[in-house]
């Protein structure tokens, strides 16, 4: 059950670095903290978590630098709960506010805009396979007509996709 708690409550630390909840998240684990070590340990941890949050925000691979920091927090969490088990309940209420709503993983968002007989390959979170067909266009079809925004194209190669 602790190891849980513990992996949970890093995830959602690590997870909204550099995102736009990370100013509540960082509230909510500096005031935790301060509630079991005062003053000194709250600066502590919010020079800490500013640190790495600077560092997602710098790394060209943020989610690399998240999951190096993982253990890092799993580690002072448990450090904490170890200290004072009854500092799961506010990490449980910290890890459910800071959450996305029914999931506990961060939600990816992929907008594509591709005109002008241009093509996107496009892959999250799987694999993507690539036939290579010739480039000449089918005989006997026609250049399609542009498409405005938010209007799809009938083969995927112009307009909005999302």
């Amino acid at each position: 059950m602790l190891d849980e708690l513990v992996m949970a409550g890093g995830t959602a630390v690590v997870s909204a670095m550099a995102t736009d909840s990370w100013m509540l998240t960082r509230a909510r684990v500096a005031e935790l903290f301060r509630h079991r070590g005062g003053e000194e340990r709250q600066q502590a941890i919010e020079g800490q978590l500013d640190s790495n949050a600077r560092l997602v925000a710098e790394a060209e691979d943020g989610d690399q630098v998240r999951q190096t920091l993982l253990p890092l927090w799993q580690l002072e969490l448990r450090s904490l709960l170890q200290r004072d088990p009854a500092a799961a309940e506010e990490l449980r209420a910290l890890i459910d506010e800071v959450r996305p709503a029914g999931n506990s993983e961060p939600k990816w968002v992929q907008d594509v805009v591709v005109r002008d007989n241009a093509k996107a390959f496009l892959v999250q979170g799987g694999n993507i396979v690539n036939h290579h067909h010739s480039t000449g266009s089918a005989p006997g079809r026609m250049a399609e007509p542009p498409y405005r925004d938010g209007e799809f194209g009938g083969d995927g190669t112009s307009g909005a996709a999302r």
